[in-house]
């Protein structure tokens, strides 16, 4: 079993930036994804942005692109997702993911989410 915990959310201005965390533990596999999904009220659940843990690489979802920066420190079993240039549109909760995939229905692991919101 994997636990994920996230955290850093809060309120922010329009503007400005927060960096989120998610504390992995437990059974983790270096060939899976970290994930940072998003879900705000009213929609449904999106992708944000992945890293693999092993190579590093990036991808992000078009909406997000240039402005929000993910990373993962192996050693501390951490992942981070550095939000800058905010938006009201980008409230929502925030979700971390350990998996094997990135399609939302077969997500191996989730956390319990971090609130994240933008006022104008």
């Amino acid at each position: 079993q994997v636990q994920l915990v996230e955290s850093g959310g809060g309120l922010v201005q329009a503007g400005g930036s927060l960096r989120l965390s998610c504390a992995a533990s437990g059974r983790t596999f270096t060939s899976y994804y970290m994930g940072w999904f998003r879900q705000a009220p009213g929609k449904e659940r999106e992708f944000v942005a992945s890293i693999t843990w092993g190579t590093g690489t990036a991808t992000y979802a078009d909406s997000v692109k240039g402005r929000f920066t993910i990373s993962r420190d192996n050693a501390k079993n951490t992942g981070y997702l550095q939000m800058n240039s905010l938006k009201p549109e980008d409230t929502a909760v925030y979700y971390c993911a350990h998996s094997a995939t990135l399609y939302i229905p077969n997500i191996n692991y989730w956390g319990k989410g971090t609130l994240v919101t933008v006022s104008s």
